[in-house]
């Protein structure tokens, strides 16, 4: 089942699995009047007949969880997700802002964001978690790296991915070619890997690279690949062999372009090969602090304060 967005990427996939007795259900979409009527004919039609007695979160990101909390309180179902996922949305759930805080301008600052785009969103009431997520009740069942879970008549191998959310869980079917990889591996774009003010100094991109590196001896070709955004595929071992080669290769031209001292800011063109437009500046603004923050971890880059706060990085000679 597909789910609308109000963005460029315009949908979530999730997916129902028939347990026999009940349906589980995987990532629920945004927490809006439109998802609510949604599910509702959803429940009265394809899935009639059966309840929802279990929502599988993949990660934390709103599109993913929104309306968990709503299937706990109005159908009481079980939610299953990794412990980090769901303390993170209890976490971000708590956030209530009229104004971005501090630390989001200070490391807006670090990054070198353009002034004009600063300006305007130093002025502005923030995202809130809350807008678009429902409250979720205490309690939930925790997966791990190495569980085996039963869904839909088959048993699945617990596999955990880091870098696009962290402790991002994956299903890998031991009984079939089945995957369900969330937003971890997807058909024809890269997952958004950024560094957010709650951890400025991260590295995501390390995590990221490291799970496609340990998932690549799982990988078959004739997996069918469940994600969720954009179309199931085939040809598993290609496309993960593509996206680290995507990102090693944004790296390369990154270490270049840092012959000379650059904020991140400066280095969008380099790193996505295109324009980035307003609404995509927030994004692509937290994924090249990913990248920048990757080659300063690593030794390959250093990094100096510019007078107005924004970090500075060049290659190591």
């Amino acid at each position: 089942m597909r789910l609308p967005l109000p963005m460029k990427l315009d949908h979530v996939n999730i997916y129902a699995l028939d347990d026999g007795d009940g349906w589980t259900v995987i990532d629920t979409g945004f927490d809006t009047g439109t998802t609510r009527r949604i599910w509702g004919d959803l429940l009265a039609g394809p899935l009639a007949g059966k309840p929802v007695h279990r929502v599988v979160v993949t990660h934390h990101h709103p599109d993913h969880v929104g309306l968990a909390g709503w299937f706990q309180a109005e159908h009481g179902a079980e939610l299953i997700t990794t412990r980090t996922a769901w303390l993170f949305a209890r976490m971000l759930l708590l956030d209530d802002q009229t104004r971005p805080p501090p630390e989001t301008l200070a490391f807006w600052r670090s990054a070198g964001m353009d002034p004009e785009i600063y300006a305007q969103r130093a002025a502005e009431k923030p995202f809130n978690y809350a807008d678009i997520v429902a409250p979720m009740p205490l309690g939930f069942t925790r997966v791990k790296q190495g569980d085996v879970i039963e869904m839909g008549g088959r048993r699945w191998d617990v596999h955990i991915g880091n870098g696009h959310a962290p402790e991002h869980a994956t299903f890998w079917s031991r009984d079939d070619h089945l995957v369900i990889s969330g937003d971890q591996i997807l058909s024809s774009i890269s997952p958004n890997i950024g560094v957010y003010a709650t951890e400025p100094e991260a590295d995501p991109l390390e995590g990221w690279l490291e799970a496609c590196e340990r998932f690549q001896p799982m990988a078959r070709e004739d997996h069918l690949v469940l994600g969720g955004h954009k179309l199931p595929f085939t040809g598993l071992p290609f496309r993960l062999q593509q996206l680290i080669e995507n990102h090693h290769g944004a790296l390369r031209r990154l270490t270049e372009l840092l012959s000379e001292p650059k904020p991140a800011s400066a280095c969008f063109t380099t790193l996505f090969k295109r324009r980035i437009g307003p609404g995509e500046y927030g994004l692509a603004l937290v994924e090249a602090i990913a990248h920048v923050n990757h080659l300063y971890k690593q030794g390959r880059v250093s990094r100096t304060r510019r007078d107005d706060g924004a970090w500075l990085y060049q290659r190591r000679e």
